[in-house]
């Protein structure tokens, strides 16, 4: 009996031994989540600070952007359609020079040897054929011996040009005028037909050569203006007019080339720069523009945070947050266009609103914005 007796008080002791265990365990549970919960209230009605813009309407004009090259109206890496050894240089690198200007001189080795003892033979073919011919109208020769002096004649001439414009290869001058680049070869090198001797661009007027997707076709026309800008000369903008539109669409990309001309009177465009092209299409329209930034992009929508004056529990006057649904357009640079959603006037949260949500109290500090240029140029590092 006493064993049994002592059998259950043991009992006793371990059950009271292990609810006194599991209700510490699941008491300090309770009163931790409710500790986090107060916590990550007060948190999230703490003051946030934010950066803002007023929402206002701009000008805005749809346009359409390209990226594209510079390229030459003519232009052309010289080089000699004979082999030979370079004789004279009669350029400097870099120097303008006019159409047909002599550039370079191939040895002429024994070419002017050749070229008098064919001459000579056409003076004599050429008296020959005098000779016979005035015997030919006295019938003292037959008129086959008059038409074979002439195919002689005729003959000898041929070879006379033909070693003209052999030596007439060993010079090789500017096909038009332009401005030479670096020359690649030296006096006394032998080069071989086809061998880069130097580089000739025409650099006024200019080309330059974009693409634009299909869907483009239908805005532009011959003699449209463009936009030109360079990162070499920042901040400044060159005018040009579309020149030609490619007859057929890639069918790779479903791009058509487009190709304007610039004028570059004072030689600071370079063939091969690269170019940022700007198209205006369409009328003028009004749109409220917002930074990017302000913007949070969703799959069930986009949305702005507004900046409104509301009260507190306590009835204080603060400025509150409120999310709010909108409509975009257009981009351009930095800047969004929005086409519903905000009325002008409207405080627009631009930076500071992965931290809000509806009614989070805020204080604005506007020391550091957002980029908001219509036309960013970033320096290069």
């Amino acid at each position: 009996m006493s064993t049994a007796r002592s059998y259950t008080l043991r009992m006793i002791v371990m059950l009271l031994i292990v609810g006194v265990i599991l209700g510490g365990v699941f008491g300090w549970g309770f009163v931790r989540s409710i500790f986090i919960a107060k916590f990550l209230a007060g948190f999230g009605n703490q003051v946030q600070t934010v950066a803002t813009i007023t929402a206002e309407p701009s000008s805005w004009q749809p346009s359409l952007s390209a990226v594209g090259s510079l390229t030459a109206v003519n232009g052309a890496e010289l080089s000699s359609e004979v082999s030979g050894t370079v004789d004279t240089l009669h350029f400097e690198s870099g120097a303008d020079v006019p159409a047909g200007a002599l550039l370079l001189t191939l040895r002429a080795d024994n070419d002017p040897a050749v070229l008098a003892q064919l001459q000579a033979t056409a003076q004599l073919d050429a008296v020959n054929y005098q000779r016979d011919l005035k015997q030919f109208k006295a019938d003292a020769v037959a008129k086959a011996q008059v038409d074979t002096d002439a195919a002689t004649l005729a003959s000898a001439q041929a070879q006379v040009a033909a070693q003209q414009a052999l030596m007439a290869e060993k010079q090789i001058r500017a096909p038009f005028a332009g401005r030479l680049g670096i020359r690649q070869v030296d006096v006394g090198q032998y080069l071989t037909a086809g061998t880069a001797i130097v580089s000739l661009q025409q650099l006024n007027p200019l080309f330059v050569d974009f693409y634009l997707p299909q869907q483009a076709l239908s805005q532009l026309s011959i003699g449209q203006d463009v936009s030109v800008a360079v990162d070499a000369y920042p901040g400044k903008i060159f005018d040009g007019k579309i020149a030609a539109i490619d007859s057929t669409v890639d069918t790779a990309s479903r791009n058509i080339e487009v190709r304007a001309t610039l004028a570059n009177d004072d030689l600071t465009l370079r063939p091969g720069m690269f170019a940022t092209v700007n198209i205006n299409v369409g009328a003028s329209q009004n749109f409220i523009t917002l930074p990017q930034t302000a913007i949070s992009y969703n799959p069930y929508g986009d949305t702005v945070f507004i900046v409104a004056h509301g009260t507190d529990a306590a009835g204080k006057d603060e400025l509150l947050a409120h999310e709010t649904f909108v409509t975009t357009g257009l981009t351009r640079g930095d800047q969004v266009a929005v086409v519903n959603g905000l009325n002008p006037g409207d405080v627009v949260v631009t930076a500071g609103q992965l931290k809000l949500h509806n009614g989070t109290p805020v204080t604005i500090n506007n020391t550091v914005l957002p980029a908001d240029s219509p036309n960013p140029n970033p320096p290069n590092e």
